[in-house]
């Protein structure tokens, strides 16, 4: 099997060779098609997806459960607090702190590599891992603060005119109500004196070696996901959703922290509140899924490149697991 740069001053690189990156909407089959490589290729799956990094989450975000964790070695799921505003930056650390600490080798000779299969429907995520991404400064915890503080008391329009005082260019790509990138924006000034844009443009060295990759991305026919959607987030609720959303509110988190807008939790809370029947919430959220998926589908189409092969309902997905299961030995 190929290996991964991770010895001497190849580990800061973090090169990872051989891996094999799996992007699709939501409900439609990517995980189970992970799992299957995973056992046959001797692989470890790494969470691609932004909200099933946090933790309480587990039924509503689809995260794997105990018996497919069990067939198979993985990683990043459910390991950030749903305090924190998880981002592309903190998850690509995360992926080269996996690969420092040899997480894709079985015996520390380092003389047979455990492929990485990264698999999920952040976009963002994908392209970070394939061609690099800016860094970022550290923000000390006292500027976090006092810009959450300012937002919670004066409003996202009020510090957009910060913004747009201190850093005009981008304060005007940004709308007035983009709460969480405005204060972004003036946490990156504040603790670096350098406008976001100027990180922004310093692009990264890519993780994986794009030359050994395998790229795939499942576009599933539309009318069978949305029966997948409706059909998965009723065994969500049968499976403990409702208790994971009462969980959450029990935190009294900001409302416009990430995982506050997972899908399925403002529904449920309305209802839990009275401000909607449960029928009425479950709709929406199966209404809300059904778009977040489009959205993603979407996104795939225009933004993924030509390496990526799209694999579609009538495509036999047995003859591509037979061909990257051959590639691994």
């Amino acid at each position: 099997m190929s290996g991964i740069e991770n010895s001497g001053t190849d580990a800061g690189k973090g090169r990872v060779k051989n891996a094999i990156l799996i992007a699709g909407p939501t409900a439609s089959g990517k995980s189970a098609l992970a799992l299957e490589l995973a056992e046959r290729t001797g692989g470890v799956i790494v969470n691609t997806d932004s909200m099933q990094g946090y933790s309480v989450l587990d039924v509503l975000t689809a995260r794997p459960e105990a018996t497919e964790l069990a067939r198979a070695p993985h990683f990043l799921y459910g390991h950030v607090h749903p305090s924190s505003a998880y981002s592309t930056g903190a998850w690509l650390r995360d992926v080269l702190k996996l690969i420092d600490d040899g997480t894709f080798f079985e015996r520390p000779d380092e003389a047979f590599s455990r492929r990485p299969i990264f698999v999920g429907g952040t976009g963002l995520y994908f392209r970070a891992l394939a061609e690099g991404i800016s860094e970022m400064p550290d923000i000390p915890q006292r500027i976090r603060d006092r810009w959450r503080y300012e937002l919670k008391e004066h409003g996202a329009v009020k510090l957009h005119g910060i913004l747009l005082h201190e850093d005009s260019k981008a304060a005007m790509l940004l709308k007035p109500t983009d709460s969480q990138r405005i204060v972004r924006a003036l946490e990156v000034l504040d603790a670096s004196g350098r406008s976001i844009l100027e990180w922004q443009a310093e692009r990264g060295r890519p993780l994986i070696d794009r030359q050994s990759a395998h790229f795939l991305v499942i576009e599933p026919d539309r009318a069978a996901l949305v029966d997948r959607i409706e059909r998965r987030f009723d065994r969500m609720l049968h499976k403990g959703a409702l208790e994971e959303v009462k969980q959450l509110a029990a935190l009294h988190l900001d409302p416009d922290l990430p995982a506050m807008k997972a899908i399925g939790v403002r529904e449920l809370q309305a209802a839990m509140a009275g401000q909607s029947s449960f029928p009425e919430a479950i709709e929406r959220a199966k209404i809300a899924t059904r778009q977040y998926a489009k959205r993603q589908a979407t996104w795939f189409r225009h933004q993924l490149g030509p390496e990526w092969r799209r694999l579609r309902p009538d495509d036999n997905f047995e003859t591509t697991i037979q061909t990257l299961v051959a590639n691994a030995t």
